[in-house]
């Protein structure tokens, strides 16, 4: 089912387009872009316009280019810049040498504009923030026309010049575009193309003191590249036009073409870079890739692989309809991945103590269990099995309910690859905690199975004493409280505060104490984990929850 789901043999509007764009001769080969700006991290959204836009390039024997949106410098980050580069590669899309900045076009940039300027296509304006939306309109009202509109050439030029040579402060002058301050599209009426902005940028450095606005940059980044087909999310839908005039009065030839696609939606989760930012500063989160968030490397480290976010993709599929995915379907996604391909061990969570009081003291044995019941090619490790065990406390009960069928006092039970067990005792500290449970164990049973033809309902995993890791497990929810959703009245986020549960004590097999970042496991009954790759040391790993093996999501039908 998932293999149909991820191979859907409906060709998607974006295909359909490209196929007749190359039927008709419009362009002889495909070349796209994935274009972020590096002002945060990337996040679950972005890895659908990754993977489209390189899927795109592949499917076609085309080009990809990775180009970073470098033109603000007041938000921009090589730190940033850094975990966009690990992700996109994470996620498999080969840019190969294609690495380019939008920054290494702004002399070409500043070329178009002055070539705007003497066609009467652009202004300086004198306007302030205020001012220009006053003179904006609205949704229903046109705008006004700028004092400043009807400049001549000549003085546009000098002004100009003026704000590129740092006579001017920022915020005092604008470059506007001329097009019609009377256009039902509000992006169409004069929009800003140039602002004065004295920052030092991360690579031109104090070269220059005015940077395009995105809107005028993205469309001639693409131009100078040859990108064919720009993909971009919806929102962008409305700035299309402004798009299209760039590229055509700026006289780019073979210019590009700009495609709109759905966002992909995540029910409760927290993925505006402003949210994320606040989050991290206050330390709520330990930063932008802290487990509980769904940026891309948050993912990859709690222990998400790219063949399951490429899953997921594909499941919520491309179109131009706006819609919201349940986290759930992401969670199978991984489930699926996972469960084929890596090791099944005994770990326990909530340990309390296990005595086989009559099994031979000091006695140690090792039992072979199979790494994965399913994958026999997967093979077999020994484990260690002696006289004292530790088993997850919920795995017994004083008093048990009905069809409780794991442990309890004249219970018999099988440990799981091993033998069958009879609870005989147990203590309690003073509290009235349980401390210690006494079996007896049957010899004849060994492999779990019993030579009288006897059956027991109840099997527990366990890990033996003298040869266990013990280690931290981090154990994750939501870190939005679901039930009241994102926001609160007033905007802020409406946080979990049980969204994570650190357990500092669990008893692992020991060979686990090898364990390197990203190595994933499925623990009995507690789900899949990984190796955090933040606060591991050798010996000591540090184990993530990436899901739970119950799953809430149902796979819908053809």
């Amino acid at each position: 089912m998932a293999e149909e789901l991820t191979n859907p043999k409906v060709r998607h509007f974006i295909e359909q387009a490209i196929d007749k764009d190359l039927a008709e001769g419009v362009y002889d080969h495909v070349h796209t872009r994935f274009p972020p700006e590096p002002n945060g991290f990337l996040h679950i959204g972005h890895a659908k316009s990754i993977l489209l836009n390189y899927g795109m390039a592949k499917e076609y024997n085309g080009k990809f280019n990775m180009r970073f949106d470098d033109t603000n410098p007041t938000k921009e980050k090589s730190e940033f810049m850094d975990a966009i580069i690990e992700d996109v590669k994470w996620l498999g899309a080969d840019y190969e040498d294609r690495l380019f900045y939008a920054s290494d076009y702004f002399e070409e940039m500043y070329e178009d504009a002055v070539k705007l300027i003497k066609k009467g296509k652009a202004y300086v304006s004198t306007l302030t923030a205020d001012q220009m939306r006053e003179y904006r309109g609205t949704l229903t009202e046109p705008g006004k026309n700028d004092p400043d509109r009807d400049r001549s050439v000549e003085e546009n030029l000098r002004l100009f010049e003026e704000m590129k040579s740092g006579k001017v402060e920022d915020g005092a002058m604008t470059l506007r575009a001329k097009i019609d301050m009377a256009s039902p599209n509000i992006n169409m009426r004069d929009p800003i193309i140039y602002r004065v902005a004295h920052m030092t940028h991360a690579r031109t450095g104090d070269k220059w003191c005015i940077y395009p606005m995105y809107d005028f940059a993205h469309p001639i980044e693409d131009a100078i590249e040859g990108i064919t087909h720009s993909l971009c999310t919806l929102e962008f839908e409305d700035h299309r036009p402004l798009y299209d005039w760039v590229k055509n009065e700026c006289e780019y030839k073979n210019p590009p073409r700009q495609i709109e696609f759905a966002k992909m939606y995540l029910n409760n989760v927290v993925t505006g870079k402003r949210y994320i930012k606040k989050l991290v500063e206050d330390k709520i989160v330990d930063g932008w890739d802290d487990p509980r968030l769904v940026t891309i490397a948050s993912l990859r480290r709690r222990g998400f692989t790219p063949e399951s976010i490429k899953m997921f993709v594909d499941m919520c599929g491309i179109s131009k309809a706006q819609s919201t995915a349940e986290y759930a379907m992401l969670e199978y996604c991984i489930r699926e991945d996972l469960k084929l391909k890596v090791p099944r061990v005994m770990a326990i969570l909530d340990p309390v103590k296990l005595v086989i009081d009559n099994y031979p003291e000091g006695q140690v044995e090792y039992l072979d269990i199979e790494n994965n019941k399913e994958v026999p090619e997967m093979g077999s490790r020994k484990i260690a099995f002696g006289k004292e065990l530790y088993i997850e406390r919920e795995d017994f009960m004083e008093e048990p309910p009905k069809k409780y069928f794991r442990l309890f006092p004249g219970n018999e039970v099988r440990l799981m690859n091993a033998y069958f067990v009879t609870c005989q005792s147990f203590v309690k500290d003073e509290n009235g905690k349980v401390t210690e449970i006494h079996c007896t164990y049957d010899p004849e049973t060994k492999g779990g199975d019993s030579p009288d033809g006897r059956k027991v309902k109840g099997t527990i995993h366990w890990v033996a004493a003298s040869e266990s890791l013990t280690a931290e497990v981090r154990l994750y929810e939501n870190i939005i409280d679901e039930e009241k959703g994102v926001y609160n009245e007033d905007g802020s986020l409406n946080l979990n505060p049980d969204s994570i549960k650190v357990i500092k004590d669990a008893k692992l097999e020991k060979c686990l104490a090898d364990a390197k970042a990203y190595d994933k496991f499925q623990f009995v009954r507690n789900g899949f984990f990984s190796v955090d790759s933040k606060d591991s040391k050798d010996g000591a790993p540090v184990f993530n929850r990436i899901v739970s093996l119950k799953s809430s999501f149902v796979l819908p039908k053809n």
